[in-house]
């Protein structure tokens, strides 16, 4: 932020700043030739202030990847850090009695298709019952399902990546005993990162959709409302908020942030940064007032978009020269540029 200490406090410092650098000027004389001049306005707008507030950036798409079988690890097929593609062999197991329950199954469902066949020839001699043949039918059925059920176990002692990311986190090794539930390996999905945030039931409500702006160091970015507890922590009296971060981000999983949280809206004054000039320490403009440029020493706040917050110096709707020339004079004519 530049600012000017002096002003509004010691005038005199300021008088006495301006007479050194305009001691040699001819302020107001007529002998200045007239300058062509774009002008802006100084304008009042409203200025949201906010209030900064820690959050951290999360994966929207990560998962544990743990075993449904007991068994053992045969291979591992990732290293941490590892960009996988959904579908991706991550791990083999070893479960041979997975396969026997394979076969058993094969088995016992061929010998009943057997039989069956041989019941329904004799019904058709009559030496048999219908209800024989219902019988083998319906145990066909049930041998089916229990071979289905084998063959789905049987995947099993494949693990495969359910979404496209990045392995994080690795906690077994080949050869390792893999139990129902343990954690393998852990990935998170590319892109889609969010953060999270507490907000204090004392700030602003906003709607679910609405912007707000986060820094981390030197990356500034926007996240998009898009999760808001109604249940507000009873130890910390805050909410836990979610934001959707912008895509493509800078940001990474696991990184502090800062979130902007609008705090209160007030009136300020607001001009484009092209009219203002910097020299020394001090910030300049020239305004117009009946048809003579007029060198104003000004006060800034905040950088604000493409200008700055004015704090001292001007008032609303007054007349600034956009892009002043290195050789406009104080009391110089001005043709004011359509």
């Amino acid at each position: 932020m530049r600012t000017i200490a002096a002003i509004g406090t010691l005038p005199g410092i300021l008088f006495l700043a301006a007479c050194e650098k305009h001691g040699n000027e001819q302020v107001g004389s007529p002998d200045l030739p007239p300058l062509e001049v774009q002008i802006v306005e100084v304008e009042q707008r409203e200025y949201l202030r906010t209030q900064g507030l820690p959050g951290t950036v999360h994966p929207v798409d990560q998962a544990v990847i743990a075993s449904k079988l007991m068994a053992t690890i045969e291979e591992v097929d990732v290293v941490i850090g590892q960009q996988v593609t959904e579908g991706d062999v991550l791990i083999r197991l070893i479960a041979n009695e997975i396969s026997a329950q394979v076969e058993q199954a094969e088995a016992a469902l061929a010998q009943l298709q057997r039989n069956l066949v041989r019941e329904q020839a004799l019904l058709a001699q009559s030496a048999t019952t219908a209800e024989t043949v219902r019988t083998l039918e319906d145990q066909i059925r049930v041998a089916r399902a229990r071979l289905e059920e084998a063959r789905i176990m049987e995947t099993y002692k494949t693990i495969r990546a359910p979404f496209s990311g990045h392995i994080t986190a690795k906690e077994v090794r080949r050869g390792d005993l893999a139990t129902p539930g343990m954690p393998l390996l852990t990935i998170e999905g590319l892109g889609n990162l969010e953060v999270h945030v507490n907000v204090p039931d004392s700030l602003q409500t906003l709607a679910l959709g609405a912007e707000v702006s986060l820094e981390s160091g030197n990356i500034g970015e926007t996240g998009q409302l898009v999760e808001w507890s109604t249940a507000a922590n009873p130890a910390s009296r805050t909410r836990l908020a979610k934001l959707k971060v912008s895509e493509p981000t800078a940001l990474r999983s696991g990184q502090y942030v800062k979130v902007l949280w609008p705090a209160i809206a007030e009136p300020i004054l607001w001009l484009n940064a092209a009219a203002i000039r910097e020299v020394g320490q001090l910030d300049q403009v020239f305004t117009v007032e009946e048809g003579r440029l007029q060198l104003q020493l000004i006060r800034t706040g905040p950088r604000l978009g493409g200008g700055y917050q004015i704090l001292a110096g001007l008032r609303p709707g007054d007349k600034v020269v956009l892009n002043p020339d290195p050789r406009t004079r104080d009391g110089q004519p001005a043709i004011l540029k359509p």
